[in-house]
């Protein structure tokens, strides 16, 4: 009894749980093998596979995949770089620390349409943005950034606002730290790149692996800013795996192929995570 009641306690929020997990996803498996378009929504029928092959097939599948994986790696590194510098240049004690550490971490907590509706018109506005203000004031000629750099505007949106994330994990990571190693690091003659590269780097490395595990996975589904600010365009320079599935579903009114297309992105998100997941063991058994 003392093993069993915890576990019948536990079963409605279990169940719960599952049944909240599960069952969307049968019926997304469901979909992606019926013929399911909500402008026809006669045709209907088993077609297997097909709405996979139309996915993958798609003109815009290529550039999607592309930018998806640019998108990740570049806001990845611009986080962890930017962030473990920002870290490390607010970790010693000053005047107005704690105000500084707010403000850096605030971004975070701006929605996403927000984010991108505040880069879109106070920053990126080739008319009257902050930066072709700028620009006009070193006499040059303003950028239509979401239209010359469509792809290059949605990295900066979105590492601006997962750096103080970043920012934040390296923050609670440094004040962990050994001081008194690093006192004696001092007394023997280290340079501050040498505790860099031999004492904050190395202590660093465990939340650099949740870093970006976390944002790895997240930003598989990075949608708000690229509908809000490019509409996946011109063309396809700013699509990436979600805008694709939306288009599929909600522009092409096909729920077979945004089916499918979803479960390919669940399958891509799972795969990074396990790869992620191991690589976070590793570092914690170190």
């Amino acid at each position: 009894m003392n093993r069993l009641l915890p576990r019948l306690l536990l079963t409605p929020a279990v169940a719960t749980l599952l049944l909240w997990m599960i069952v969307p996803l049968v019926m997304t498996i469901y979909f992606s093998v019926i013929r399911f378009n909500l402008l026809a929504p006669e045709q209907t029928g088993f077609v297997g596979l097909e709405n996979f092959e139309y996915f993958v097939t798609d003109p815009s599948f290529g550039a999607a995949v592309l930018n998806t994986v640019l998108l990740l790696g570049s806001v990845i590194l611009i986080t962890v770089v930017l962030g473990i510098a920002l870290a490390l240049l607010i970790n010693e004690p000053f005047a107005g620390r704690g105000l500084v550490r707010v403000l850096l971490i605030s971004p975070f907590f701006v929605m996403p349409t927000v984010n991108a509706l505040m880069w879109k018109n106070m920053m990126m506005n080739p008319i009257y943005g902050v930066l072709a203000q700028v620009w006009i004031f070193f006499g040059m000629e303003p950028v239509d950034w979401l239209t010359d750099h469509p792809l290059f505007s949605i990295i900066i949106m979105v590492s601006w606002q997962w750096l103080p994330f970043a920012t934040l994990i390296f923050m609670t990571a440094l004040q962990s730290m050994n001081r008194e190693q690093l006192e004696a690091s001092r007394m023997d003659g280290a340079t501050y790149l040498q505790q860099l590269r031999y004492l904050y780097i190395p202590h660093l490395g465990r939340s650099v692996a949740v870093v970006v595990m976390i944002e790895l996975i997240f930003l598989l589904s990075v949608f708000a800013e690229i509908y809000t600010t490019t509409g996946g365009g011109p063309g396809d320079a700013s699509t990436n795996v979600a805008f694709l599935i939306f288009k599929q579903a909600l522009l092409n009114f096909d729920a077979g192929v945004a089916s499918a297309g979803a479960l390919f992105a669940v399958v891509l998100a799972n795969i990074a995570a396990i790869f992620m997941i191991r690589m976070v063991g590793k570092n914690l058994d170190k």
